[in-house]
């Protein structure tokens, strides 16, 4: 028998499996809606520049176009922030990448500002938590544009473009609140009861219990920043606010929970019928909740959030600019699209970014043969190729919630036919180059994401354990005191779930990392256990499992 210690190199082999990579999920529950978001914000420029014989100029406004992928899972105010803030983002890249592109044509310089721009974005994607497509949209246009002919004088039509189109792209994102206005809430609120029915399911000791009970918690916890996040606490914010209760208390008491219950009030809110009442007294629910106090979630800043960050922008700068100056040396005419694929590579570790690149290579060889199989019909003019275009845009969208792979089958020839608006190209050097890129820009990102080592993320798991044991010790003063304050006691719960949730999160992107020590698992399990035990009887010190399983009034419950 072998008794040799593993190495980093046999820990990181272990780490990169092929198995599953390729496995098609479920398609999300709201994949037609960014799919048809992007078609209604690209067709009208795009049909408009088409009738006015100038294709050309299709680039900088699809800039503007493609920011109605984000924010669809926000609620409708929240949308409306997130969605400004995208589109001042997407003009800020354009108008650096323009002005950038009208003062040199050094290929070298171009891949270097890329770079850099890539790594920006994408710690402000993650450090704000933006949600998909993430960077990805904004620096395929910011390095496209890098390498678009450009003037000085061109430079302000050409960001006018992109600025109406991200008004009308705004106005699209928004359109569905006149129709749905709390659309999303009740989407946020479904979720958290399905998995808190997963939970309860295992009767908080069946197999893969404490999996579905951190999973419960995040969408828990996704539920409440939904509801907080709306502003005025209307009739159907509260009566969703009862709903997330019961998951809580589902999570508190699993075994005496019937998930089939909760199964069916999530399916009512994914429908059209009206929210489901859950039996209790509101003005009990609401004086055990204290949410007359004006509860919130403890908010922490984005940019808190930059330093642990530093470690995956040095791989994507050094990653990105590696690519594209690895595709500059191969004689490749358009090294951004080797920039493109290694930005597109880093997630929150090692072993993601292996699966993201196994699925981005296979998902482009694949979209290159569809780009092959449907050139000759996008090639029988200009509507045609609009049209092709369009299709493609929608593909994308509903199938990379399956899989990224899946994905990047419509997205391939996407963007290799959004080269032909500017002109025609050959298709056979399009399909070489892009292969040729594809395996350039995910060899030399994945390269780079192995050098540059993130050996901190062990002292950020030590200060999520820190975090928890704070929150439970302050719950645990609360339940402590014969009269606690409602409100104080309410805040407290979210605080400790928040902080679960983040230490969750943590342990999970530290596990995928190769080149560090070893990660205190126990101290983990326990800190997680003793955390939820400090949860459920959080909830029930407030009445909460009481209400939920008998329909008493506060009255009833007061000592």
């Amino acid at each position: 028998m072998s008794s040799a210690t593993p190495t980093p190199g046999t820990r990181l082999a272990r780490r990169l499996p092929l198995a599953g990579v390729l496995r098609l999920g479920r398609p999300s529950d709201i994949w037609f809606k960014p799919a048809l978001s992007v078609v209604a914000s690209i067709a009208p420029s795009n049909l408009t520049l088409l009738a006015l014989g100038r294709l050309d100029l299709a680039m900088y406004t699809m800039a503007g176009s493609l920011c109605a992928l984000y924010a669809h899972n926000r609620p409708y105010a929240a949308r409306a922030r997130a969605l400004l803030w995208v589109v001042l983002g997407m003009l800020a890249g354009l108008a650096v990448a323009l002005v950038v592109a009208s003062l040199t044509s050094d290929a070298v310089v171009l891949v270097a500002v890329g770079a850099l721009m890539a790594a920006g974005q994408k710690v402000l994607c993650d450090a704000t938590r933006i949600g998909p497509p993430g960077n990805v949209v904004l620096t395929f246009i910011s390095s496209a544009s890098l390498f678009a002919p450009q003037t000085l004088g061109q430079v302000p039509g050409h960001m006018a473009l992109a600025a109406g189109a991200g008004a009308w792209a705004w106005l699209v994102g928004m359109a569905p609140g006149l129709l749905r206005p709390h659309g999303p809430e009740r989407r946020a609120t479904a979720h958290a009861l399905n998995a808190a029915a997963a939970y309860a399911a295992t009767r908080g000791t069946g197999d893969g219990h404490a999996r579905a009970r951190a999973a419960a918690a995040a969408s828990v916890q996704a539920a409440w920043q939904a509801l907080l996040s709306t502003g005025a606490r209307s009739a159907p914010r509260r009566a969703l606010e009862r709903l997330v209760v019961r998951a809580e208390v589902a999570l508190a008491s699993p075994a005496d929970t019937d998930p089939e219950r909760l199964r069916l009030w999530a399916r009512e809110l994914c429908g059209t019928e009206p929210i489901p009442r859950t039996g209790e007294s509101e003005a009990a629910a609401d004086e055990l909740l204290g949410v007359d106090a004006e509860i919130t979630i403890p908010h922490r800043p984005w940019w808190s959030r930059l330093g642990p960050l530093t470690p995956i922008a040095v791989r994507t700068a050094l990653g990105c600019a590696l690519a594209g100056w690895a595709s500059l040396a191969l004689g490749v005419g358009r090294p951004y699209w080797a920039l493109v694929t290694a930005a597109s590579l880093y997630q929150a570790n090692v072993t993601l970014t292996w699966r993201r690149g196994v699925q981005r290579v296979v998902g482009n060889f694949v979209g290159v043969l569809v780009f092959a199989a449907v050139v000759p019909l996008a090639h029988a003019g200009a509507a045609a190729l609009v049209l092709c275009c369009l299709a493609f845009n929608f593909g994308a969208e509903a199938l990379i919630g399956r899989n990224y792979w899946l994905g990047s089958v419509c997205v391939t020839p996407m963007a290799l036919l959004i080269t032909e608006f500017a002109g025609y190209h050959e298709p056979g050097e399009l399909i070489t180059e892009r292969a040729l890129d594809t395996l350039v820009g995910a060899l030399v990102g994945f390269v780079a994401a192995v050098a540059v080592t993130n050996r901190r993320a062990g002292d950020r798991i030590e200060h999520a354990l820190t975090t928890v044991d704070r929150a439970r010790e302050h719950a645990a003063r609360l339940l402590a005191e014969p009269h606690p304050a409602p409100a104080a006691l309410e805040s407290a719960r979210l605080s400790l779930t928040a902080a679960l949730v983040e230490l969750r999160a943590t342990v999970d992107a530290a596990s995928g990392e190769w080149w560090q020590r070893a990660l205190p698992q126990e101290r983990v399990v326990l800190t997680e256990q003793s955390g939820h035990r400090t949860l459920a009887a959080t909830v029930r010190r407030q009445g909460l499992h009481t209400l939920a399983t008998t329909g008493m009034t506060t009255e009833d419950i007061r000592p």
